[in-house]
């Protein structure tokens, strides 16, 4: 598992990031990365792409095929991971209960436990492109109060949302650590 350090030394997290098929994950992985827009085919299997983030943050972003027939090897990905980043296609109203369905069956992983996740809404470029409290309301926000996680809107394409994404991930993956060691305080002294 990675570390993250608020003293000015490099932290490093693995990050893994999922979502159904179709909703930008290449894309956005190879944007991150700085790259050239490149059309993409499906993910089969991962790709995996080391990523230096803003803040003295290193990341090992994997990239996960999200095709139907790709799904059962998810859960493959989850150990040792120290964040989730889920997209969504702010575009396909039509399969995001099928989305949030995935996403569910992917936090319910004991590997999982107390880990953060980061929700793209992708897309948002798009002029059909659902708005981000319509996504939240439709994630159903209850279902998730035992992670730490946030919602963000972005586009792949243009790039916008990927800065204030990473400062996402940095956040989540810095207070969870926190909420970790501070809950793993409480239990020694209860013992």
């Amino acid at each position: 598992m990675g570390s993250v350090n608020s003293r000015g030394h490099k932290a490093a997290a693995q990050v893994v990031m999922m979502g159904l098929d179709s909703a930008g994950k290449t894309t956005l992985l190879y944007k991150l990365k700085g790259h050239a827009l490149v059309e993409t085919l499906p993910t089969v299997g991962f790709n995996v792409e080391p990523l230096e983030a803003p803040g003295h943050l290193s990341l090992t972003l994997w990239d996960v095929g999200g095709q139907t027939q790709l799904r059962a090897s998810w859960k493959d990905y989850l150990e040792g991971m120290d964040i989730l980043v889920y997209v969504l296609d702010s575009t396909d109203a039509a399969r995001l209960p099928e989305a949030v369905a995935e996403l569910r069956e992917v936090l319910e992983n004991p590997n999982m436990a107390s880990i953060p996740f980061l929700v793209l809404a992708n897309k948002q470029e798009a002029p059909d492109a659902l708005p981000l409290l319509e996504i939240r309301d439709r994630l159903g926000v209850e279902r998730f109060q035992d992670h730490c996680w946030e919602l963000r809107a972005c586009s792949a394409l243009t790039g916008e949302g990927l800065l204030e994404a990473l400062q996402s991930l940095r956040s989540l993956l810095k207070s969870c650590r926190q909420l970790c060691l501070r809950s793993r305080s409480e239990e020694n002294k209860k013992s």
